[in-house]
């Protein structure tokens, strides 16, 4: 498992894997908002800082994006959850921004028990997405290993 810097040309991939994650974990969404959410993240992704997360084969199975000190996008490819390559990116992040922070949607079941597992707390959060979508977000700093 490797981590490396995004180019150009894993947009594509990282694309694919946020399409599979979101739709694996964020079944909350509205047809119409998926849709919409869909096109912003494929006009976002090309000008992300993005960081890939590497099997043994060299195959990216996930990806972070950082802005300063905010966790923007972590996902991993439904096939690759549960085998660390989440918390590996999340610790890379941390090498990059120690104090990171990330915004959590609520409703996705998995995102804040992950966080939170590897030493997040909760600081606030807003009863809507940051587009003014009814999904609220749970906003969280990094406090250390718990």
């Amino acid at each position: 498992m490797t981590i490396r810097f995004g180019v150009p040309a894993d947009v594509s991939r990282a694309l694919e894997i946020w399409r599979d994650a979101t739709d694996a974990t964020h079944d909350f969404l509205t047809p119409e908002h998926r849709i919409e959410i869909d096109a912003m993240v494929a006009g976002w992704l090309p000008e992300a800082e993005l960081w890939l997360a590497l099997d043994e084969s060299e195959h990216t199975v996930g990806f972070l994006a950082m802005d300063g000190d905010m966790i923007d996008a972590l996902f991993v490819d439904p096939a690759f959850h549960g085998r660390g390559y989440g918390t590996k990116l999340v610790n890379h992040a941390l090498t990059l921004a120690p104090n990171a922070l990330v915004d959590a949607n609520e409703q996705a079941s998995n995102a804040l028990p992950f966080y939170e597992s590897l030493g997040f707390v909760r600081t606030g959060g807003s009863a809507t997405d940051s587009q003014g979508r009814p999904y609220p977000l749970v906003y969280l700093a990094y406090a250390g290993k718990r």
